[in-house]
């Protein structure tokens, strides 16, 4: 009973560092285009999610991470792009 609190602890301290990370990894970025922006923002959002979600739901960080972080970063591109009005 104690190593699956452990372990729960261990998945919401990855968590909280992989999203904390990706903040901080996008924040040096200067003179991006508004789907720059949206791909990168929404890749962040969507990594940290995708890893909270299947962190609680007891599945693979790693494969939310990347599930997220697609399906984020495309949003916020698509998002960034009707704001430049190229889309």
């Amino acid at each position: 009973m104690g190593s699956m609190k452990m372990e729960s602890g261990m998945r919401k301290t990855v968590t909280i560092l992989a999203a904390a990370s990706l903040l901080i990894a996008t924040a040096g970025c200067t003179n991006l285009s508004k789907t720059e922006e949206g791909a990168l923002s929404g890749g962040a959002i969507g990594a940290g999610v995708g890893a909270a979600a299947t962190a609680i739901a007891g599945s693979s960080i790693a494969a939310g991470m990347i599930v997220g972080g697609a399906v984020g970063a495309a949003a916020g591109a698509y998002t960034g792009c009707k704001q430049d009005k190229k889309c």
